[in-house]
């Protein structure tokens, strides 16, 4: 196995992992737990750039004020995604929030359908038809909304492509919409430590667990970074899977969280989708390359 794919592995596995980070916060209201992770993150990544020493980009987003507003629109997604997500994990809704990234490449298939005028092939068009069918059975055999999927699908589908023509690295663009954010978080942190209604310095362990979550947010990112340079990017499509699958798992069997026949026809369905796209995007890949 070389390096890359131990890089990507390791960051898709961090992910899978990250409800078990955000339970160790479950007493702190999520708007709170995004303040600290929007802080903090941006403490950790710009100690990265100082080691890095590569902070060429900003002299970009100072020539092209159209790309920080950009950024801007993004960083209000991201944040959106953390909240739902945490939101989500914290109250049980953990195997729905691995329902909304398991959808979420099909979901960034239908936006440039929509708005970029891309056209599918034969067997995208079954895979976002079979999710479809499956999103639907759940609605209606077992009549539950999956808001939070819906939610997290939306709010990261619309970041990714909001981003598409930045040309920014994950890291450097991370920075900069930590950065847009900073001031806002700063000063809302600041409200509630006047109103005490603060969680930061209660005890120890939920200090440790707010700050860590800007390392905890960003070292993914970097590994992910490093093996996207040298491992193919059908390679990392396909492994993306993982961390919904872990996430998914951890729901059911760590927290215990109810999965009727029901749902799992739901969800089998939508699996049978995710399938067929990671199928066509390997057959995409090697017809490129042949």
């Amino acid at each position: 196995m070389t390096r890359g794919y131990l890089y990507a592995i390791t960051a898709y596995a961090l992910w899978g992992f990250f409800p078990i980070y955000w339970k160790q916060l479950h007493h702190v209201p999520a708007g709170e737990v995004i303040l600290h992770r929007i802080m903090w993150s941006l403490v950790f990544l710009v100690a990265v750039g100082v080691v890095r020493r590569q902070w060429g980009w900003l002299k970009q987003l100072y020539q092209y004020p159209r790309r920080t507003l950009i950024l801007a629109v993004a960083a209000g997604l991201l944040a959106a995604n953390w909240f739902v997500y945490v939101w989500g994990v914290n109250h049980g809704f953990v195997v729905q929030a691995s329902l909304g990234y398991f959808i979420n490449p099909l979901f960034s298939v239908l936006l440039g359908v929509a708005l970029l005028g891309e056209k599918l092939r034969r067997l995208q068009w079954w895979a976002v038809g079979l999710a479809g069918a499956g999103v639907l059975y759940l609605m209606l055999g077992v009549r539950e909304i999956p808001w939070v999927a819906f939610a997290l699908a939306l709010t990261f589908g619309l970041y990714g492509f909001s981003k598409k023509k930045m040309h920014l690295e994950a890291v450097e663009g991370l920075t900069a919409e930590m950065g847009i954010l900073f001031l806002p978080a700063l000063m809302l942190f600041l409200l509630l430590a006047h109103r005490g209604e603060s969680h930061f310095g209660q005890d120890p362990a939920t200090m440790m667990f707010l700050a860590g979550g800007g390392a905890v947010t960003a070292i993914p990112l970097l590994l992910f970074g490093a093996a996207t340079r040298t491992i193919p990017l059908s390679a990392a499509g396909i492994l993306q899977y993982l961390a919904p699958l872990l996430q998914f798992l951890i729901g059911v069997f760590l927290y215990r969280e109810p999965f009727s026949l029901g749902r799992f026809i739901g969800f089998a369905i939508i699996w049978a989708a995710v399938i067929l796209f990671i199928v066509d995007n390997v057959r995409a890949q090697r017809g490129v390359s042949a």
